[in-house]
């Protein structure tokens, strides 16, 4: 995640923490601990047309159960993970995920809610706000029936408009995200508005990535010329969100040559915050898949992150979740906690390659076959990178 919010206006969050420092480290070995995403379930009232879970109407008959799921967050507990994220599919169609929410705040753990909204009335609302959830993750992709489109489902909005208000009503600190394609890229100033007016805490713009269903939108993916235009967007109505005295956290997710577009376009308006950024960046490290980030999902398969369900590092119903992160004879988890030296083209030629970690992996290998190629989303040229003729040749 990149807070462009703290970036280039300062402006601190909760979550910064995690971002902007050297990581929650296990006092047995000081390895980083991740914060980990639970895709504790794949069913789901909706069907949206991105979704990386393929969720669908039913439950996997192997989803584990809740003796299974609270062994696996004491294990997180044990572990020293920081977060656990309860996401799916729709979270809030698990009868047990307050029970096993109350769990993970017993162990000590932060928890968050990812849930598409559309079920949160009242007294669900009451629930997240008494369970002690550090915000209800919210996501919307549209006003009105650009969002009902993606969600495949007409009144989408205005069920999740209502969840929003409901949590809103009751000081849950409320994020709303959205996934940016062609279809809705149009829909940002709507987006900043409704985040206005509604009293949202924190936006989160999430750059498409191409796994599950969202592979099949990778034709409608914006043009790099588009996604400069979107982050200066971005970038614009964060600063005057800022400047209006509006405390907002704004994020981009999913594409870390955003930080670097950043820093290039303060480097000569604004040569000391362009240090700061660079400070702040290099702390952050780029893409962490595999290193600070993790995921699990519904019948206790580990991946490297959300997007990556096609390849399972191991399950947590045959061994804790740190015996498997942290065992490096798997290939994609060792290349992934040290990549620099596998990536290859115009990633490995970068100079600013510790800004970014070579990107989003999942998306190369969509698009390539080839985990360590370039990531097809970068947005930066050649020159901004530093890419000569020679480094070109070196790294082709």
């Amino acid at each position: 995640m990149i807070s462009i919010s703290r970036l280039l206006c300062d402006s601190t969050s909760p979550g910064d923490s995690l971002r902007y420092a050297h990581g929650h480290t296990n006092r047995d070995n000081g390895s980083e601990r991740p914060v980990v995403v639970w895709n504790c379930t794949r069913g789901c009232n909706l069907h949206c047309i991105h979704c990386y879970a393929n969720a669908g109407n039913s439950c996997s008959p192997d989803e584990m159960d809740t003796p299974t799921g609270k062994a696996f967050i004491r294990d997180l507990a044990d572990f020293g993970a920081p977060v656990i994220l309860f996401s799916g599919g729709e979270p809030l169609q698990r009868q047990d995920l307050f029970e096993l929410a109350e769990f993970a705040k017993s162990c000590g753990l932060r928890v968050a809610l990812s849930t598409n909204g559309t079920l949160i009335d009242e007294e669900t609302a009451r629930k997240i706000k008494e369970t002690g959830f550090a915000e209800a993750g919210i996501s919307l992709d549209g006003v009105g029936a650009k969002n009902d489109y993606f969600r495949g489902h007409k009144g989408a909005f205005a069920s999740a408009l209502t969840g929003i208000r409901n949590c809103t009503a009751l000081g849950v600190r409320v994020s709303l995200r959205l996934t940016i394609t062609g279809y809705n890229y149009k829909e940002i100033p709507a987006i900043f508005k409704l985040v206005e007016d509604e009293g949202i805490d924190r936006v989160c713009f999430y750059h498409l990535a191409y796994s599950g269903r969202g592979d099949n939108l990778r034709k409608q993916d914006i043009s790099h010329s588009q996604t400069r235009a979107v982050i200066d967007q971005i970038c614009d109505w964060t600063i005057d969100l800022h400047k209006r005295g509006l405390k907002k956290e704004v994020l981009t997710v999913g594409n870390h040559a955003d930080a670097v577009y950043l820093y290039l376009r303060t480097k000569d308006t604004d040569p000391a915050r362009a240090a700061r950024i660079l400070e702040l960046q290099r702390l952050n490290g780029g893409n962490n898949s595999g290193i600070k980030i993790g995921a699990v999902d519904d019948v206790g398969n580990v991946h490297p992150d959300q997007f990556w369900r096609h390849h399972i590092l191991g399950n947590v119903r045959e061994r804790k979740f740190g015996e498997i992160w942290l065992d490096t004879t798997e290939p994609l988890l060792k290349g992934l906690k040290d990549r620099k030296s596998l990536l290859k083209g115009r990633c490995a030629a970068c100079r600013y390659l510790d800004l970014c970690n070579g990107n989003l992996r999942v998306r190369a290998e969509a698009v390539y076959g080839d985990v360590w190629a370039p990531d097809p989303a970068c947005f930066l040229t050649d020159e901004e990178i530093g890419l000569t003729t020679q480094s070109k040749n070196m790294f082709a």
